[in-house]
């Protein structure tokens, strides 16, 4: 194996985790800016009230965006696979 089949791996790995953590992290934060924006409105300054519809609706996210995550997923490990079995290990 070669240093650029390695720095290869990593960018792709990287790029897997970016694909599959992306989305949930956007859905988390647009919904924690919204949250802290109706509370500067409204000057309520309740802790507990980012967390429950942040929870809430990344749990809706996953549940939605799973089929997709575990497809990209699978598909990087199949790649993996691929290359060890070309290098004969």
């Amino acid at each position: 194996m070669t240093e650029i089949m390695v720095v290869e791996i990593g960018k792709e790995a990287i790029y897997t985790l970016l694909l599959i953590t992306g989305p949930l992290l956007l859905i988390a934060m647009i919904v924690g800016l919204l949250i802290s924006l109706f509370q500067t409105l409204t000057q309520i300054q309740e802790m507990t009230l980012v967390f429950v519809p942040k929870i809430l609706l990344v749990c809706l996210a996953l549940i939605f965006l799973l089929p997709f995550m575990i497809d990209q997923l699978k598909k990087f490990a199949v790649g993996l696979f691929d290359r060890i079995i070309e290098l004969g290990i």
